[in-house]
């Protein structure tokens, strides 16, 4: 399975030279604990890092700085993880789990952002597959028990 056949394709983006304060405004609206930052490159939107809520609380609110004064550049993750629509997707999980993050740009193949992998999405593929594992087990039960009645 690849990376582009799951990833959210409605990504909520911030550019990297806003304001803080309009980061959190967006999260806010948008009901979401991160948003892409990114640059445009004439037609093509790039992702240059992320910002998660918890960035917001660590590097602004409790260093009590004006969340107008700095930028979204100020704060966002330096140490972007990419992937690409093609890439494998558990292959993906693997890189995320070594590197700790719960949510990672998707890219296409010229760096232009397609969407977001979430570590929430991710959960919900395991549990669909799972439901499914066990629908299967419970269809062959059944099915065992008719054989059984018939005889």
């Amino acid at each position: 399975m690849r990376v582009g056949e799951v990833c959210n394709r409605e990504v909520i983006v911030v550019d990297g030279d806003a304001p803080l304060r309009e980061a959190a405004g967006i999260m806010r609206e948008q009901h979401v604990g991160a948003v892409v930052v990114v640059s445009k490159d004439g037609n093509v939107t790039r992702p240059i890092g992320v910002v998660t809520d918890r960035d917001l609380v660590v590097a602004a609110f409790a260093a009590d700085v004006d969340l107008d004064a700095i930028s979204v550049k100020d704060v966002m993750s330096g140490d972007l993880v990419l992937a690409t629509t093609e890439d494998d997707l558990w292959y993906t999980v693997q890189r995320m789990s070594e590197r700790g993050v719960r949510r990672l740009p998707v890219t296409d193949s010229s760096g232009a952002l397609q969407g977001i992998l979430a570590l929430d999405d991710l959960i919900e593929l395991v549990a669909e597959s799972m439901n499914n594992l066990a629908g299967l087990i419970r269809h062959g039960q059944q099915r065992e028990k008719r054989r059984q009645v018939r005889r």
